[in-house]
């Protein structure tokens, strides 16, 4: 784990952000007193697999009625 200062991170971010990206922990203090921590992003799947969630959930019969009027007009004119 790493701590550095406001100023630190920000004259050298790009730096910071690569040791994140290995797998660094690094955590941002003011005045010695930790605020922040950097941390990567999980890596998101670009695709998504069909049927991944079939029979988890069962969607019932009135999901693919028309909705009332009232609620149909609540999105045409929102007040």
């Amino acid at each position: 784990m790493l701590i550095i200062n406001i100023h630190e991170a920000k004259a050298n971010l790009s730096h910071y952000l690569d040791l994140v990206q290995r797998g660094k922990k690094v955590i941002v203090a003011k005045r010695n007193i930790p605020i922040a921590e950097i941390k990567s992003l999980s890596k998101f799947s670009s695709r998504r697999i069909i049927g991944q969630s079939k029979e988890k959930f069962e969607i019932p019969d009135s999901f693919f009625e028309p909705l009332p009027k009232s609620v149909i007009n609540s999105f045409n004119n929102p007040k």
